[in-house]
């Protein structure tokens, strides 16, 4: 089976672990470390500070069954892509919404979801006939300030076993996402 990587960050990797494994075509899900400043690298040195990284999550997935476009809306749908350095109570770079891509073809689609959040008003306006409008935004003063980095992945450390499947593990550990809610609202 052919199957391709991206790479997302924002707020706890834990959580984005759990959402992404439950999406179907999606293979594998592993948690770690986004282009750390040095090695080795670890969840007290990325959390503390010692280490600038970020942290996130690996996504294999099979293309022929899910393409990059729903993997970012699945992203930007449990993260806050308007935020700077922050997802709910987790503050810090290292919680940093973001995309980080191996495969340059998909660079494009990347430019092409970012440039529609960036350009979405706030928010949307709902017609009479209840369809939804989302028109670009022509006053630079309406944009939102989009707070995602979107770079090339330059090196991706699996954090350790201890925060692999770790709600899973710890399934009464307090989370910023809904997971059950969010379970219940893909396989409805």
């Amino acid at each position: 089976m052919y199957t391709k990587k991206i790479y997302f960050s924002g707020g706890s990797f834990h959580e984005l672990q759990a959402v992404f494994e439950e999406l179907s075509g999606v293979v594998k899900v592993r948690t770690g470390y986004i282009n750390p400043d040095k090695s080795p690298v670890d969840y007290e040195g990325a959390v503390g500070g010692q280490v600038k990284t970020v942290m996130g999550i690996c996504v294999e997935y099979n293309p022929k069954k899910i393409d990059v476009s729903s993997l970012l809306d699945i992203l930007f749908s449990v993260t806050d892509p308007y935020s700077e350095n922050r997802q709910g109570d987790l503050i810090g770079p290292m919680y940093t919404c973001g995309i980080y891509y191996n495969t340059p073809e998909d660079l494009p689609q990347i430019q092409l979801h970012l440039n529609f959040m960036a350009n979405r008003t706030n928010p949307p306006a709902v017609t009479g006939s209840n369809l939804t409008i989302n028109d670009p935004v022509s006053d630079q003063k309406q944009r939102r300030r989009l707070h995602v980095r979107s770079e090339e992945l330059m090196l991706f450390v699996e954090a350790e076993d201890a925060h692999q499947e770790y709600l899973k593990k710890h399934p009464d550990a307090r989370t910023q996402i809904d997971i059950k809610k969010f379970k219940e609202y893909i396989n409805s």
